[in-house]
């Protein structure tokens, strides 16, 4: 009778315990095609995201909304497309009284941060706790080479500290700079650039090459990143109490990757690690999206969203379901890109094996910086692609007119061809195929509020309202 009285004791308060929160923590690559990785097959070294696959679930079919960065970080943030958010163009604002992951899970008790690049506005949507790092990994000395640069992000390690020493739920964002352009970070010594095999979307030059080989060095340095995060989780032991996520964010900016609606730019890895709930060394072809990531964090918190999201928890995914979403939806709008000259729009929407892509204003070329140079109206500098077809080159010309027009539609099996390369959208044999993806697309846009074209002459106000937001937000520091 002695020893039942504590028994009944300690099973009486463990009934009434508090469950324990997990912690959340999720690090995105800058500008980086999954494909290119080691760990999804390709020729960057990745010995942390290796390892971190072989402790968790890796994502065949992760999309995002759009191949830019503003609005890719909005979509994640708040579970909203950014047409509904109205962060559509890049270096833009969502709209006011828009909720994001911080409302959601500060409502359940969590310290909500962010470390690195923000490209988000307005901070009443967006009151993370911003600390410093990720920027250019950590030296004592501004000399040292980018090669020699040690990864430490202080502030980082120190959120992670004074959350576990008061016993806080956190949640994580480690938002990566690499391997964005210009590529001079990590180890090119570590690639020879006339050994790599470039991928079917990059016309073969010694400049191409040349930044090709840097830029999987900038790859690896984000892996090396990734490591550099996990490790503290390890150093306060909370590691078996964290759901991790890794994403690589849109394709590359070589061309036909970043600005883009094809597979190659919408596409990013995503790797996810929760030990005791997910499967260690398992892959999923179950289709999820970046704005699925907030309603999932707020599932796995034990908690309830304060706000409707477009965005569908995929908690049951990570569990072991195998499937999630029947559709994927994009949208691109080149007004804010840098070099913009004009208004250009796409729509997509890719199931499990078609991608359907819809460009607005087909009879005109597509201006930015990286397709000015063979614009012949706008004067371009001569580079090398350039000089190729201006000296007959077919492959070179035909490789520039495809990156700056496109046909009205574009329908690619992604399956069989990953990098759309061959356009069947006159195949008449796929004729229910493309009936199919547009209704689907069109019924998207209706209820986005997403007007087409009109929705694209809208752009250029959010982008200058965003201009003149940021010249008052300055003078006010």
């Amino acid at each position: 009778m002695r020893l039942l009285i504590p028994l009944l004791i300690l099973l009486n308060c463990s009934a009434f315990a508090k469950p324990v929160k997990p912690n959340l923590m999720f690090i995105l690559a800058d500008d980086c095609t999954f494909r290119d990785l080691e760990v999804y097959g390709g020729q960057a070294k990745t010995p942390h995201l290796n390892a971190l696959a072989e402790e968790g679930l890796k994502f065949n079919r992760c999309y995002q909304a759009a191949a830019m960065c503003s609005p890719t970080r909005h979509n994640l943030y708040t579970g909203i497309y950014p047409i509904h958010s109205g962060a559509y163009p890049n270096h833009t604002f969502a709209n006011p009284g828009t909720k994001s992951i911080v409302h959601h899970l500060k409502a359940q008790g969590y310290r909500v941060a962010l470390v690195g690049k923000t490209h988000i506005n307005p901070e009443s949507v967006f009151p993370f706790e911003y600390l410093d790092g990720m920027e250019h990994g950590y030296s004592d000395n501004k000399n040292t080479p980018a090669k020699e640069v040690v990864i430490r992000n202080p502030q980082l390690k120190q959120f992670i500290e004074e959350c576990t020493e008061s016993d806080t739920p956190f949640c994580l964002f480690a938002a990566s700079y690499d391997p964005h352009g210009p590529y001079t970070r990590g180890n090119p010594d570590a690639y020879d650039p006339q050994q790599l095999v470039l991928p079917p979307n990059i016309f073969d030059t010694p400049k191409y090459r040349s930044d090709y080989h840097k830029y999987l060095a900038e790859c690896t340095f984000f892996d090396q990143q990734v490591g550099e995060c996990l490790s503290y989780l390890d150093e306060y032991k909370v590691k078996d109490n964290t759901l991790v996520m890794v994403a690589t964010e849109q394709g590359s900016s070589f061309p036909f990757g970043k600005w883009n609606n094809y597979e190659h730019s919408l596409s990013s890895g995503l790797i996810v690690r929760w030990p005791g709930n997910v499967k260690p060394g398992t892959e999923t072809e179950a289709l999820v999206e970046y704005g699925d990531v907030v309603p999932t964090f707020v599932e796995a918190a034990g908690g309830k969203l304060v706000a409707p999201v477009d965005g569908k928890s995929f908690l049951a995914v990570l569990k072991g379901k195998k499937q999630h979403k029947n559709y994927s939806y994009g949208s691109q709008t080149m007004t804010g890109v840098n070099g913009n000259k004009e208004p250009y729009g796409m729509r997509t929407v890719v199931s499990e094996r078609y991608r359907y892509i819809r460009n607005l204003k087909p009879e005109r070329p597509i201006t930015f910086h990286a397709t000015n140079p063979f614009v012949p109206e706008l004067n371009p500098k001569r580079s090398e692609l350039a000089a190729l077809a201006l000296n007959g080159d077919v492959d070179a010309q035909a490789y520039i007119n495809r990156m700056t027009h496109r046909p009205a539609e574009e329908l690619y099996d992604i399956k069989k061809d990953p990098y759309c390369l061959v356009n069947l959208i006159d195949q008449p044999e796929l004729k229910s195929v493309k009936q199919d993806l547009i209704k689907q697309l069109d019924a998207w846009m209706l209820a986005q509020g997403d007007q087409g074209w009109a929705t694209e002459l809208e752009a250029p106000e959010r982008v200058t309202r965003t201009s003149a937001l940021w010249k008052e937000i300055r003078s006010q520091k």
